[in-house]
């Protein structure tokens, strides 16, 4: 049972890592690239890395700190670097794909700004 989870984590991580490269190369805008981007990272290599640490407990009784540090980093670090690097594309004028229906961000400001 647990080589089926594992098998399972391992090609769901797979999986998403692919998604999220074929998002990078389809999606219209630097936004929804990110978007792709870093729910590859943090759901994909979490999801190989958690498969990893299980096969190595499992089969070896191995308990790998660093595969748990490798997994909490990347689950800190993955999404927020994605929302700075849009944040900056952002703030420095990056323009919208023309069919996006909405900026909260740039509505958000324009109120800052008047208030």
């Amino acid at each position: 049972m647990i080589k089926i989870i594992i098998s399972l984590l391992l090609l769901s991580g797979t999986f998403f890592v692919l998604s999220g490269s074929l998002g990078i190369l389809r999606f219209p805008d630097i936004y929804t690239r990110l978007h792709a981007a870093t729910k590859a990272a943090t759901l994909g290599v979490a999801g190989v890395l958690l498969g990893a640490f299980l096969f190595l407990y499992v089969e070896n009784g191995i308990i790998s700190g660093k595969l748990i540090l490798g997994i909490i980093f990347i689950l800190i670090t993955a999404p927020v670097s994605g929302h700075m690097i849009s944040r900056a594309a952002h703030s420095k004028g990056v323009e919208l794909w023309e069919h996006s229906i909405r900026d909260d961000l740039k509505r958000d400001q324009k109120q800052k700004d008047g208030s």
